[in-house]
């Protein structure tokens, strides 16, 4: 059985073992941010080699906080009762910035699906991340 990246930098990075329920959202969305991106960088890299900033203009339009909060609506009622309080948490968040291009609406829902994906991520919970990506791609036409 395949170990999950979060186990193997708890191993070889000598983390402390953390509950993801003790940090706050915030937080949360600073490392879903990452991980968000990630995923999708990697589904761009997939598609094949082709210029950069071609991958880069696909993966800004998708990791953009207006696409995250249209991604949250197309997945809210797919969600479980714990993951939508993580998202609530991380949308009511005050936080000190905002994005520069998008509305404080886009911007708190952007900042609590990022939350999300933080605690399912540090949860070990990645193949509930992949499959909630996938499926907001598929509901947005990102994947056929």
């Amino acid at each position: 059985m395949e170990e999950s990246i979060i186990s193997r930098c708890r191993e070889f990075l000598e983390l402390e073992e953390r509950d993801p329920n003790g940090y706050s959202p915030l937080v949360l969305a600073y490392i879903g941010d990452g991980v968000y991106e990630l995923v999708i960088r990697t589904k761009v890299v997939n598609r094949g080699n082709t210029q950069v900033n071609k991958m880069h203009k696909v993966t800004s339009g998708l990791v953009k906080a207006q696409t995250q909060a249209q991604m949250y609506l197309l997945l809210e009622e797919e969600l479980t009762e714990e993951e939508r309080a993580v998202y609530r948490r991380g949308r009511n968040a005050k936080s000190a910035t905002m994005a520069k291009h998008a509305t404080m609406r886009d911007y708190r829902m952007a900042t609590g699906f990022e939350a999300l994906m933080g605690w399912l991520y540090l949860s070990g919970r990645l193949d509930r991340l992949t499959e909630l990506v996938s499926l907001g791609l598929k509901k947005m036409g990102e994947i056929q």
